[in-house]
């Protein structure tokens, strides 16, 4: 036991930097999230008038940290192997990356407007036209993708000329800026909604240049790109409708949430910190199998628990540092809040039960992935996210109740 101890203090000794570059970015990312929920808590009138929306918010804010998520984790591993550089070459990491993640961003916000439709409707929750929703998540998409991905592009680049571990802190800013930009990029785009004639045509023609753009992409000569958007694919339309899921959870009980906003400004940075933690872990896990450091057993090593314990002792110190920013920011805005020990206790108890769930599916998602041939960079965060979406908005409903608040 207190070899255990020590060699646990010893690792933790090691990666005193990595820790606090993950700390400050998950603090950092903290901030950008409580922006997200802020807007999520103001615009509880647009949610209940364009009902369905809120079954579309989780799929298109977890879509921009998977897709740009997923990006940074493959730049961190090529910047590990010696393979980065920052170029402009049609052939180059750079390039071919951002290829990649623009024709997913069309395709997933086509298909995650349908599935959003197709689950609102299976669960029996009413919704806005499809059309409707085609407008909302490509548009939005678009938009908040901009900000992401230039944000993404500056951040690898900047931890390749800094030496930063991009593995330890571009997770949680990258899934922080998703919430952050994503949330009001929906809402402006939710402006087009409900006008005659334009909103159906404006769907048809972002539906066409989607579906045109994910074909040529299918079949892009270049095999990089070719590959990450083959194999992200199918896992990221997989990740949209569990998200759906989580949003059909929330949607169900918004008059519970819309009576105390400040329960709805949590939802973004506890899912997003839970996301961003398992991104860490995700992403340090993936280059430590591409460099032969990890073997993908069904029984983790010690390295991979070293690994985790990194990621659950920056949780155990973030969490409550959310929950009092929370009831603070709540209380300023004028937000009715279920009280300071509540919402803090709330955001500690969904916070780490979510982050000892994501540790499981990161590693099994990554060694999984690995052993059946696929990139782990490409699909570890996406089916770590979208899981963790659902299963992190399941956490908050049980937090809730277990603090006995009501509306």
């Amino acid at each position: 036991m207190r070899r255990g101890i020590r060699r646990l203090l010893a690792y933790w000794r090691a990666e005193r930097r990595t820790i606090a570059q993950g700390f400050v970015a998950l603090l950092i990312a903290t901030a950008g999230s409580l922006v997200a929920g802020v807007v999520l808590g103001k615009i509880t009138g647009t949610l209940e008038r364009l009902p369905g929306l809120m079954v579309l918010m989780p799929v298109a804010i977890a879509t921009r940290g998977n897709i740009f998520g997923a990006m940074a984790s493959r730049l961190g591993t090529s910047i590990h192997s010696g393979l980065f550089e920052v170029s402009r070459a049609r052939g180059g990491v750079l390039y071919e990356n951002l290829f990649a993640a623009t024709v997913l961003t069309l395709a997933i916000s086509l298909g995650g407007a349908a599935l959003a439709r197709i689950v609102a409707v299976a669960f029996g929750v009413t919704t806005i036209s499809l059309a409707d929703l085609v407008v909302i998540s490509i548009l939005g998409g678009v938009l908040s993708s901009l900000f992401v991905g230039a944000f993404a592009l500056g951040l690898s680049v900047a931890a390749y000329r800094r030496e930063w571990d991009l593995d330890s802190v571009a997770a949680p800013l990258i899934t922080a800026s998703g919430d952050m930009f994503t949330v009001p990029a929906l809402f402006a785009a939710s402006f087009l909604v409900g006008i005659e004639g334009v909103t159906v045509a404006v769907s048809w023609a972002l539906a066409a240049l989607a579906v045109a753009l994910t074909g040529w992409g299918l079949v892009f000569r270049r095999t990089a790109a070719r590959r990450v958007i083959r194999e992200s694919l199918p896992v990221l339309m997989l990740a949209a409708a569990a998200d759906a899921l989580a949003g059909v959870v929330v949607q169900s009980r918004l008059d519970e949430f819309a009576a105390l906003p400040a329960l709805l400004m949590l939802i973004p940075p506890i899912l997003g910190n839970a996301g961003g933690l398992g991104g860490m872990l995700s992403s340090r896990l993936a280059s430590k199998l591409h460099l032969g450091a990890l073997t993908p057993r069904g029984l983790p090593e010690a390295v991979a628990f070293l690994d985790f314990s990194i990621i659950l002792l920056t949780g155990v110190l973030t969490f409550p540092v959310l929950g009092l920013a929370a009831h603070g920011l709540a209380s300023v805005l004028g937000l009715e809040s279920p009280g300071v020990a509540a919402t803090i206790g709330i955001t500690v108890m969904a916070g780490l039960l979510a982050t000892l769930l994501t540790a499981f599916v990161a590693y099994y998602a990554a060694t999984a992935t690995y052993r059946m041939g696929l990139d782990p960079d490409n699909l570890g965060l996406p089916l770590l996210t979208s899981s963790m979406d659902l299963l992190g908005v399941v956490c908050i409903v049980l937090a809730v109740q277990t603090f006995g608040v009501t509306a």
